[in-house]
């Protein structure tokens, strides 16, 4: 482009001095000199050519910026494209990295496999664990969310706690037993998933508590955590997976997961619960999982 540019004013230049130099030279030869009228009709078609040349030149500075615009639009609108093809390959590169299993609706619906452990896993600060002495471990990627909330609940002066969050399969089996031994089987499936149905063992649900209730959860509904959770909770990209009246377990008000904050946003503002989407709905948002 810089070198079509250069040729136009070159041609430009070089036609005005041409036409200012025959100019002058016509006047100098008929004020100075006795001139036949032939050799006054020559240098006036001389400069009569010159002058078409001149124009001509013009023409073709003309065409040539009309030229050098139209590929000056072809190069925006390739460079449109180069950057929604960029745009479409980090996108597939998200998808292609971003575990397919953390926005599935398990639960009753779906099994996981329990050979199946997260990608990563973060501790969570002991500053907020209901029990400092029990580690506790949450999705890497999604841990700065839960870490951002809880922060804010502290700050609002909310006493909010982690009880729970990462359990493996075979942790959860345990779990469940001990249940249907403590209270019988009828009412251990009322509220606890069997291994393999367990939210938590995808790295992302978290059971929330306070100083006061502690591991029993028993009145967490009533509780200033539970109230601050449902107003804010979706703003960190975490949902209620078990409101009241859904078909899979009795009320948790404890229990919430992480599944991103446009879903969460989403969710929240249609006043939908997570279990209520089609799994091909949910599945649209799985590449803003960890945004």
């Amino acid at each position: 482009m810089r070198i079509i540019r250069r040729i136009i004013l070159l041609l430009l230049v070089l036609a005005l001095a041409a036409a200012g130099y025959l100019g002058v030279r016509y006047y100098d030869l008929t004020n100075t000199y006795s001139i036949t009228q032939s050799e006054k009709d020559a240098y006036e078609y001389q400069v009569h050519e010159l002058a078409d040349k001149l124009l001509a030149a013009n023409q073709l500075a003309t065409d040539l910026q009309s030229l050098l615009a139209a590929r000056q639009q072809e190069i925006e609108a390739l460079g449109g494209q180069v950057q929604s093809l960029t745009g479409n390959l980090s996108t597939l590169d998200k998808l292609v990295h971003t575990d397919k299993e953390l926005l599935e609706k398990y639960s009753s619906v779906y099994f996981l496999n329990e050979n199946y452990v997260p990608k990563s896993l973060t501790p969570i600060p002991g500053a907020f664990l209901n029990r400092p002495t029990k580690p506790e471990q949450f999705l890497t990627g999604a841990d700065v969310h839960l870490d951002d909330l809880l922060k804010a609940a502290t700050d609002a002066k909310v006493p909010l706690q982690v009880l729970s969050a990462y359990r493996s399969f075979g942790t959860q089996a345990g779990l469940k037993q001990g249940y249907k031994v403590t209270y019988g089987a009828g009412t251990a499936n009322s509220f606890s998933a069997d291994q393999g149905y367990s939210e938590h063992q995808l790295g992302t649900a978290v059971d929330f508590t306070n100083p006061t209730i502690g591991a029993v959860l028993t009145g967490f509904d009533r509780s200033q955590g539970y109230a601050w959770l449902t107003a804010n909770a979706w703003q960190y990209g975490f949902i209620l997976s078990y409101p009241k009246g859904n078909t899979h377990f009795v009320f948790e008000p404890w229990h919430w997961r992480y599944v991103g904050v446009e879903l969460a946003t989403k969710l929240h503002n249609e006043k939908k619960n997570f279990y209520d989407l089609d799994q091909r709905d949910i599945n649209e948002y799985l590449v803003k999982f960890s945004d």
